[in-house]
């Protein structure tokens, strides 16, 4: 499938999800009669319906990453290929900030915003790298056919049992310091979650290395195999 469709599909995939997570935040805020817990329960629900969907629909186009994180593991896996990682990332992070302005167009907020919410400290950002190295190793480790339920199950976990709610996403975490709204960032907090998200996801890389007792130079050489081998069984250009 040529590039441009893939990247088609992270860039309106993430902005969707954002959407998601953003315009119910939104809904639940207004809805909760000041009930947080109410108003996070309703936000996670939302987002892991949608987030289940949003696999499953995009998966067989661009693999649904929607999340920088998620790419560079599989670039260095050799599941994407390295000239595809920069291309995926913008558009992650440009379908990120289009998703928080839809989301304002439709409850008729303000599109422009910095969100004001600061999100910090060691806790916070312990939180972010166990909620990332967690995602990720359910992606590594999950059958395939059961990896969008796994996936959307554990970020509806991690919204309660992390003291963050799970951002778990670089993309995640720009697109959302563009609302000041229930699920907004301030983008002050940004650099601190980004760090902690990609630190989470090469832990998670190194223990599932360490899992299957290879190398990372074993891991990088025998994903590449897999992603030619895919595509000649698919019938399409290696890319």
């Amino acid at each position: 499938m040529d590039m441009h469709r893939k990247l088609a599909a992270e860039g309106l995939g993430t902005a969707l999800l954002l959407t998601v997570v953003i315009g119910s935040g939104v809904m639940a805020e207004r809805l909760s009669g000041g009930n947080v817990a109410i108003a996070l329960l309703a936000n996670t629900w939302a987002t892991v319906c949608g987030l289940y969907v949003l696999i499953e629909v995009f998966g067989p186009i661009s693999g649904a990453h929607f999340n920088p994180a998620v790419s560079l593991v599989m670039a260095w896996r050799g599941e994407l290929p390295r000239a595809s990682l920069a291309p995926y990332i913008a558009a992650q992070l440009l379908g990120a900030m289009l998703g928080a302005w839809l989301a304002h167009a439709m409850f008729e907020l303000p599109i422009w915003q910095w969100s004001t919410k600061l999100r910090g400290g060691t806790g916070q950002w312990l939180a972010e790298g166990v909620a990332t190295g967690g995602l990720l190793l359910v992606i590594l480790r999950a059958p395939a056919q059961r990896v969008s339920a796994m996936v959307a199950a554990y970020i509806g976990a991690a919204y309660w049992f992390t003291a963050s709610t799970s951002f778990a996403n670089p993309a995640a975490a720009f697109g959302r310091m563009f609302s000041d709204t229930f699920a907004g960032i301030a983008p002050a907090s940004v650099p601190g979650f980004v760090t902690a998200q990609l630190a989470g996801a090469a832990a998670a890389l190194l223990l599932h290395q360490w899992f299957e007792g290879r190398s990372p130079q074993q891991a990088q050489t025998t994903g590449h195999a897999h992603t030619i081998e895919a595509t000649r069984d698919d019938g399409g250009a290696i890319t």
